[in-house]
């Protein structure tokens, strides 16, 4: 993925925002801030993941399993809670099984449907990563006040609502 490194400089904006008047300056320079932060978290989650042998979608996939209101879910359930395609889930799902994460069985009502639950060794796993984790949050945010990180919640809620609204976002939901 491509990133930019070094924000462009406000003059740099302005000279654009001359030759193409819909260029709002503190809009551009909120968006390029907000992605350099997003890319800057991702990696930084990246290399917290790549310690346990996982990945930021495994991880989901077992916070969604460790959160379920029952012992399992199924695949499906799996992929619209993550919202992710249901061939996204089985890919993610085949490198948990394999690596001793999670199980899958048949329904015993319906051979057809399979169930996903974690494996006593991954609650085991989980004990272990999860305060790691939980310090590494805490360590992300950790420049932010209580009040600071509610009202960056909120914020990043209207965001997500303004981008949402977008015609490009019924893309996202495919």
């Amino acid at each position: 993925m491509l990133t930019i490194k070094d924000l462009p400089k406000y003059e740099a904006l302005l000279s654009l925002a001359q030759r193409y008047p819909e260029l709002d300056i503190t809009s551009v320079e909120t968006c390029l801030t907000f992605l350099r932060t997003a890319t800057d978290v991702y990696g930084i989650l990246d290399v917290h993941f790549d310690q346990y042998g996982l990945s930021m979608g495994k991880f989901t996939l077992l916070m969604l399993l460790v959160h379920a209101e029952k012992e399992w879910l199924t695949p499906s359930e799996c992929a619209e809670r993550a919202g992710v395609t249901r061939g996204t889930v089985t890919g993610l799902l085949d490198g948990l099984e394999r690596e001793g994460w999670i199980r899958r069985y048949p329904c015993p009502e319906d051979r057809r449907r399979l169930y996903v639950s974690l494996t006593a060794e991954a609650c085991q796993r989980l004990d272990k990563i999860l305060p790691r984790h939980f310090e590494l949050i805490a360590q992300l945010l950790a420049e932010l006040t209580p009040a600071e990180k509610k009202l960056l919640q909120s914020l990043l809620q209207k965001l997500r609502r303004g981008a949402l609204a977008l015609p490009q976002a019924a893309e996202l939901e495919t």
